[in-house]
């Protein structure tokens, strides 16, 4: 009776989750990820043997883990990409909340593994690191803050975030942890910068890095023992440096061939910190070049659909989140060839490891999330109206 009298409501219909997803995620950055795991598994098999080998373990353990940790860390990506921004800034915020609670109890829970840093929970069959995890929740959370004090009667978000900041940098200090204590500076600069930054203040940002620095230095003898051994003109041929630069100059333009490259048989941490030396040795500088291309990719597509985005939140996470997962990349590469000094941080996706991979895996999902095509006028239609 109701549809004779008012006529019947066409029922709107509602594009399922999946194909919305694909049609409005950036396949580049996505096809990025996947060949860069794709490399990392393909390193791993020639790293991680030598390894299994001294540790006494089956020769295809530590790649077994490797698979298992990326598939872990990609069903992670996936489903974080599938989220709204809203959703993703919940995430970001709860997850940030765990994993400060958990640097927190650091010094009393957690182990060194016999390296000199408290970093890990170690759980037995496996370990963690929650600063892996601090930093793509870090992000979201000075973007939301500094996104919130844009609005009319908003909190001073710039303010509170660079608080919340320097606790977090003296936690990481303690353990200590200067390439992720870095690393979150760096983030929260580049947010603050894109926000609105005042030249006077980031002067001052600046002038505060760098007493930290000096009294790092002269307080911290493992910051110190990095600062010296980086800035001392003879490398030590039997160090990680030192094994790491003469296998890619070994390896040349085309590599030495594969699985004919020495270092994966002398240096510890192949499969992991420096697992750049071993594509150089075994493949050359093309695949160098092919690696920094797919992270160039990631970062540059995410940045390119960020312009075009009207939400303050979004830019300011999407555009924190693309650049500490590239700079992490270039820190890694550039510390194994001498440019910086040892950091201790991982190639994400392409180095062997189970937080550090799993924590890039929330890093990208959020990242994807993000940069998903919406239906919204692009930036630039506002000052257009605004010049009417």
């Amino acid at each position: 009776m109701t549809e004779m009298v008012y006529g019947s409501m066409p029922a709107r219909v509602q594009e399922p989750v999946l194909p919305r997803w694909w049609r409005t995620i950036d396949k580049w950055t996505l096809t990025s990820i996947f060949v860069l795991f794709g490399i990392g598994m393909l390193l791993g098999l020639a790293a991680s043997v030598p390894l299994a080998s001294r540790n006494g373990l089956p020769p295809f353990y530590y790649v077994q883990r490797e698979a298992a940790f990326g598939a872990v860390a990609l069903a992670t990506m996936f489903g974080f990409s599938l989220l709204s921004p809203n959703a993703i800034r919940r995430a970001g915020v709860m997850g940030f909340a765990v994993a400060f609670l958990a640097l927190v109890c650091l010094p009393l829970l957690g182990t060194d593994f016999g390296k000199g840093a408290i970093r890990w929970y170690s759980l037995g069959f496996v370990s963690f690191q929650p600063s892996e995890f601090l930093k793509p929740g870090f992000v979201i959370v000075a973007a939301w803050l500094m996104a919130a004090s844009t609005e009319v009667a908003g909190p001073p978000g710039k303010l509170i975030s660079f608080g919340l900041l320097l606790v977090l940098v003296a936690f990481l200090a303690l353990q200590p942890d200067f390439g992720q204590a870095m690393l979150v500076i760096f983030g929260w600069g580049v947010i603050y910068f894109v926000a609105g930054a005042r030249m006077t203040w980031i002067a001052v940002f600046l002038g505060i890095i760098g007493f930290s620095g000096n009294f790092a230095y002269h307080n911290s003898e493992h910051f110190a023992r990095r600062i010296d051994g980086y800035l001392n003109a003879d490398v030590d041929p039997r160090s990680q440096i030192g094994y790491a630069t003469n296998a890619i100059q070994e390896g040349g333009f085309f590599g030495v061939g594969v699985g004919n490259g020495q270092v994966k048989w002398t240096l510890p941490d192949a499969h992991t910190d420096f697992i750049i030396a071993v594509a150089a040795e075994e493949y050359g500088l093309i695949l160098v070049l092919v690696i920094l291309a797919l992270y160039g990719t990631v970062v540059v597509r995410s940045l390119l659909r960020l312009t075009k985005e009207r939400d303050p939140f979004v830019r300011l996470a999407g555009t924190g989140l693309a650049c500490i997962f590239g700079v992490q990349a270039m820190i890694n590469i550039a510390v194994a060839v001498r440019l910086l000094p040892a950091k201790g941080m991982t190639l994400p996706f392409v180095s062997y490891g189970g937080s550090s991979v799993i924590a890039a895996g929330i890093t990208v999902g959020m990242l994807l999330a993000l940069t998903r095509s919406r239906p919204q006028g692009e930036i630039s239609d506002l000052f257009k109206r605004g010049g009417r």
